[in-house]
């Protein structure tokens, strides 16, 4: 049997997934994580979700504050950037061209 194969198509898409998890505000890692998961796509751990963050915050995608909390540890909250709208507009595009792809090849084999 062939194995699972949704680890690798989440790393495929992930950076385009949080920048989309943003687009209604700020918001932090673990509200990230929880918003994904909710959507049914798995636990993203921290492990793998703040490599991303970081990468995404070094591309100018999205900026990062820094908030102390008045109790509890303090936090990252992310924001999108024009540049990360207009990233995201267009890999997101790209993207929902390759999943039609994909689903017109699926259905040619009788997958619906």
């Amino acid at each position: 049997m062939v194995a699972d194969r949704r680890a690798s198509w989440l790393k495929g898409v992930l950076d385009l997934l949080v920048l989309a998890s943003l687009t209604n505000g700020e918001s932090y890692g673990y509200e990230i994580a929880k918003v994904l998961a909710k959507a049914g796509l798995g636990q993203i751990k921290g492990g793998t979700l703040y490599p991303v963050l970081n990468r995404l915050e070094e591309a100018g995608l999205v900026a990062a504050e820094y908030r102390v909390a008045e109790r509890g540890p303090g936090r990252r909250y992310y924001n999108l950037t024009d540049e990360g709208r207009a990233t995201l507009a267009e890999q997101g595009a790209l993207w929902l061209t390759f999943d039609a792809a994909v689903r017109d090849v699926l259905a040619q084999g009788g997958i619906r």
